[in-house]
């Protein structure tokens, strides 16, 4: 990685001191993981490179370029051309003036021991490597047909204002909390020309983290996802660093095919050459070896809002399904995911006492340790509803009982950030009460658990109103406990356990967002003979026979680990 400094000379007017004072760690990388990159763009000798052209965003000591120098340099071999024909075939740009001096003595070196004239050597080095900041460079600066390297990892946060101001105005994905390598994603990005190819390695956490959403939809709209080879445990630089790599390939063109691939820490440089040349040739779906494993899919994954992590042959899966089944809130067949309420202050709103406040203003409340058993044990815990069944707060002075308890707590009630917001509503709770759904069938989810664990609540005259640790969905049309034994299965959490934030121990979170991205059949297709094994396994919260009905259900002879 090369190392971007927080401030430069040519648009801003820093001593020099300061400058390197506020250097952030370089990073270099391997030899081997540069060749690997430019092999899986195709960025090869046997192409006449000295009509292409390349930019590398940040070349740092010049571990790119070194290599980047002798494919050309071969190139210009291979097909009877002069050096100095390449000496507009590579950009590349660093803010530190010693990265610059050194990155083209690299290149001037290799060259010469290449064969070529010192002297052409020489200028050709230095038209390749020009100091400045590549995030706030002209755009003809940019053009390229492959933008290549390891951009720099800096939080957006550690930059001075006014800097951090001009990134923000260059790079409309660099929202909240981002590091700078989102805004070297996005510049070069768009300065692809068509079918042009990035190819970088980089942290992976913008494919998942709110603040790489803005660059997920840039993607997902406008060009396509190639490779994602994730290198977490890989030696893939010169010094230890814990950077979760992961090697991106995306291209200036259509979504196409898509791999994911997943590499251990014994994938070095021979392993690298396996895996470009599978890659390349484009024909069989899975590869499995000692040190990494890769699948082909159809299509990179639709949705900008978070890409799931998962191995290679499980991606493969997910996305299968997730071009061949809808998602399960859906508005066909009238499914909703919701969670429960939320009141502000529990210990006031939340109750035993059935006695506390008049009769009908206590709504019986389903709790998170109601549900442990997989089925509903009510522990008697009310909420203290202050809302009618039209939506509106109930009125004080009809209710003498209840006035008098929210007068008693007036003082924390009042307190809240909801009643500040609104003081003639001081007694509200943060969201209303649908009263309809206290009386539908649902399932419900606990916020946290270890595996999937849909629990029915029968609705009616005894049905709960979910407390806001616990998620639900309801439906129009599902049978309830059809539902419940295909989002008890391994397929349905295969889907969660993609997409949702582990805690500590494993234990996965069961939000919304998450149980979102579950894909299910049409409830009318399933048959007779699967309907009644789902419904049977959920009764009897039997997750080895749910597993097995939703297999033959989505059509999968097998869930890979």
């Amino acid at each position: 990685m090369a190392t971007l400094a927080l401030f430069s000379t040519d648009d801003l007017s820093f001593p020099e001191s300061l400058q390197e004072a506020v250097e952030h760690g370089e990073v270099f990388t391997r030899a081997w993981v540069v060749e690997l990159i430019l092999d899986l763009l195709g960025y090869t000798a046997d192409e006449d490179l000295c009509d292409l052209s390349l930019v590398e965003p940040a070349c740092g000591g010049g571990a790119f370029l070194t290599v980047i120098a002798s494919r050309i340099s071969a190139s210009c071999r291979a097909h009877q051309r002069p050096l100095m024909d390449a000496i507009d075939a590579v950009r590349a740009f660093d803010l530190l003036s010693r990265n610059v001096e050194e990155s083209r003595a690299l290149v001037a070196a290799t060259l010469q021991e290449e064969g070529w004239e010192p002297k052409d050597a020489r200028k050709v080095a230095t038209a390749w490597v020009k100091q400045g900041d590549y995030l706030l460079q002209p755009d003809a600066e940019h053009r390229a047909d492959y933008v290549v390297g390891n951009p720099p990892y800096i939080r957006l946060e550690d930059v001075p204002d006014d800097r951090m101001a001009a990134y923000r105005r260059a790079c409309s994905t660099m929202g909240g909390r981002a590091d700078i390598y989102i805004g070297f994603y996005e510049v070069a990005l768009r300065s692809l020309n068509r079918g042009g190819r990035l190819g970088f390695i980089c942290a992976d956490r913008w494919m998942r983290n709110q603040y790489g959403r803005r660059l997920r939809q840039l993607v997902t709209e406008h060009f396509s996802m190639d490779l994602a080879l994730v290198m977490h445990e890989v030696d893939a630089f010169d010094d230890q660093v814990a950077a979760y790599p992961a090697i991106t390939v995306i291209s200036n063109g259509p979504q196409g095919a898509a791999v994911a691939a997943d590499a251990n820490r014994s994938f070095g440089a021979e392993q690298a050459g396996d895996f470009a040349d599978w890659y390349a040739a484009g024909q069989q779906p899975t590869v499995t070896t000692d040190a990494y494993q890769a699948a082909r899919m159809p299509h990179w994954f639709p949705e900008e809002d978070s890409w799931p992590a998962a191995s290679p042959a499980r991606l493969a899966v997910l996305e299968d399904l997730t071009e061949r089944f809808r998602l399960l809130e859906d508005t066909e067949t009238g499914t909703k995911v919701g969670i429960g309420i939320a009141t502000g202050a529990d210990k006031i709103f939340l109750t035993r006492d059935k006695d506390l406040v008049e009769e009908d203003r206590l709504l019986p409340m389903a709790m998170v340790r109601d549900t442990t058993s997989g089925r509903i044990d009510w522990d008697g815990t009310f909420l203290v509803n202050p809302w009618t069944a039209a939506g509106d707060l109930v009125a004080l002075d009809a209710h003498p009982r209840l006035a008098a308890y929210f007068r008693k707590h007036g003082e924390a009630l009042r307190k809240r950030y909801v009643a500040v917001k609104q003081p003639h509503r001081w007694y509200k709770t943060i969201d209303k009460v649908d009263h309809q759904l206290t009386r539908r069938q649902k399932l419900l989810f606990p916020d946290m658990k270890l595996r999937i664990h849909p629990v029915l609540d029968e609705g009616g005259a005894a049905g709960l109103y979910p407390h806001h640790n616990l998620y639900f969905i309801v439906s129009d049309v599902w049978d309830m406990r059809v539902l419940g034994g295909l989002l008890l299965s391994k397929v349905a959490e295969a889907f969660v356990e993609a997409y949702a934030v582990k805690m500590r121990g494993g234990t996965l979170r069961f939000q919304a967002q998450y149980l979102r991205k579950i894909r299910v059949p049409n409830p009318a297709s399933i048959s007779e003979s699967d309907r009644d094994a789902l419904a049977e396994a959920f009764a009897e919260r039997d997750v080895e026979a749910a597993t097995e009905a939703a297999m033959r259900v989505y059509g999968l002879a097998e869930l890979p680990d």
